[in-house]
């Protein structure tokens, strides 16, 4: 039995999507958990709007004050964390948690810095217990999950996996976070100052350390997809998602094989597919100094009104297939993503495992996915 005073502890609770992720924690009657933040006059605003007990406990910790960390980690098994971006507020905090053998869970997009994590904290992870695991929001949680899901279903069906998956945004209406913005600001700044981030970002098997597979459809032009019979245009998230989805792979001993190969795109029309493409570069840019910023976010009625649906399709060399699709009923980048980073949270403290770092799907898929369909409104099949 854990001697740590709390389950779980919310750090970034006064933020956007953090805050988000109380509410919903405090929605579904979880015990035993606190929020944490840098300012504990913040910190009882958010109590009070959420409507917490006044004894509910709170925790002041800061990303510069790595005592104010170790003291954090001290009190719970483990942390939910929404502070970005992690390159400029992370590094501390997986220190610390490897450390210490707390728990670690977040929304990260940031390949390059994943991989400097998992370089530098990988083993300490594992002698101490810590499970450490990154990018349990809309990147890359349907994705990630969704290809685990169609490989199993595929292997039932027909006795092995796919060799070759593509993932297909079919439906989006909402889109990423100010902190995705962020996060895409900082990581394309770092990766002109050092070319290594920049071979990292370019990499499919950044994440996979020793193990680099087939080459992979780099989408980025347009394309007719002739499963669909529509024209396909990159997707934004693509370049992390891909990554985390080979990692499961190389975590699960190749459970979808040496010589898997995957993609991702949005789905469009011939008409649009130009439009498209304009479009997510504008929002995606993160040196336009439009959109949104840390902190900022959709309204309620915006998060609720949206969703997505992702296709996947395995294709064997004989020409035979298979399909799954995945659909969320919330807006990605919000309303889904404090669902998913929630219900991984909860997964994970009901799951015994070794430590390390991880995707969701190299560590969490099966029951994760009954916990996604449960209660965070998303559907496999």
């Amino acid at each position: 039995m854990s001697a740590k005073k709390y389950d779980l502890v919310v750090y970034g609770a006064t933020g956007f999507t953090g805050k988000l992720v109380a509410e919903y924690l405090a929605k579904r009657n979880i015990q035993n958990w606190a929020m944490a933040g840098r300012s504990n006059e913040k910190l009882n605003i958010v109590k009070k709007e959420l409507g917490l007990a006044p004894d509910f406990p709170l925790i002041e910790a800061d990303a510069s004050n790595l005592d104010s960390l170790k003291n954090l980690c001290s009190q719970t098994r483990c942390v939910i964390t929404t502070v970005g971006p992690y390159q400029l507020y992370g590094n501390e905090l997986v220190a610390t948690c490897a450390q210490s053998g707390t728990d670690y869970l977040d929304l990260c997009g940031e390949p390059a810095w994943m991989r400097h994590m998992i370089d530098a904290h990988e083993a300490t992870a594992k002698k101490s217990g810590a499970r450490i695991v990154f990018s349990a929001g809309f990147d890359s949680i349907p994705f990630d999950l969704g290809v685990w899901y169609l490989q199993n279903q595929a292997i039932q069906k027909y006795g092995s996996p796919a060799p070759r998956v593509k993932g297909r945004v079919r439906k989006m209406q909402g889109g990423a976070s100010g902190g995705t913005m962020a996060s895409m600001k900082a990581t394309l700044k770092a990766s002109i100052k050092d070319l290594q981030i920049l071979n990292l970002l370019k990499d499919p098997f950044a994440l996979t350390p020793g193990f680099t597979g087939p080459e992979q459809p780099a989408g980025l032009m347009p394309e007719f997809d002739k499963d669909e019979n529509v024209w396909s245009a990159p997707f934004i998230m693509a370049p992390i998602n891909t990554k985390n989805v080979h990692r499961t792979n190389f975590l699960l001993g190749h459970h979808y094989g040496t010589d898997f190969v995957y993609d991702e795109m949005i789905l469009t029309t011939l008409g649009e597919a130009g439009r498209a493409l304009v479009d997510a570069a504008m929002k995606a840019n993160p040196f336009n100094g439009k959109g949104l910023k840390p902190g900022d976010g959709p309204s309620k009625e915006e998060r609720e009104n949206g969703f997505y649906e992702i296709v996947f399709t395995g294709t064997y060399p004989d020409g035979k297939q298979i399909k799954a699709v995945v659909k969320g009923d919330r807006d990605p980048g919000y309303g889904s993503t404090s669902k998913m980073i929630s219900e991984a949270a909860l997964a994970l403290l009901e799951t015994e495992s070794a430590g390390g770092i991880f995707t969701p799907g190299g560590l969490l898929a099966p029951v994760l996915i009954e916990r996604l369909k449960k209660y965070a409104g998303l559907s496999f099949e």
